[in-house]
């Protein structure tokens, strides 16, 4: 939990800047997708982590059917929520690429930084 929390950190701490930059550029959408991006990222690693900790804690009921339909759930959800703003024109595609992007660099570069720790 502690690679959760460190990601978390220093993508607000990346983000937030990068979005009100962003607001010089283009006011309307991008300074909320650039968020957008990352939040759902940040979402994202958090459901991930919490089926695979209940895999972990339940290792003997088989929860494998639990666990695929608890992503198959939340990556549903996410791009109905994504294809409505998009559908409305609300944000910016690039910008949610851009939060995203940030958010998995940032993840990566953790990732890779614990795995050498162990």
């Amino acid at each position: 939990m502690n690679l959760i929390k460190k990601v978390n950190k220093q993508t607000i701490i990346v983000i937030l800047p990068l979005s009100v930059l962003s607001a010089f550029i283009e006011w309307k959408k991008l300074p909320l997708s650039i968020l957008l991006g990352g939040l759902i990222g940040l979402a994202n690693l958090r459901g991930l982590a919490k089926g695979v900790g209940s895999l972990v804690a339940t290792y003997h009921q088989a929860p494998k059917g639990r666990l695929v339909l608890g992503s198959f759930t939340r990556l549903f959800m996410l791009a109905c929520v994504l294809g409505l703003l998009f559908y409305f024109e609300l944000i910016n595609p690039f910008g949610i690429l851009i939060g995203f992007t940030v958010f998995f660099i940032i993840f990566v570069k953790e990732s890779l930084k614990a795995a050498r720790e162990l």
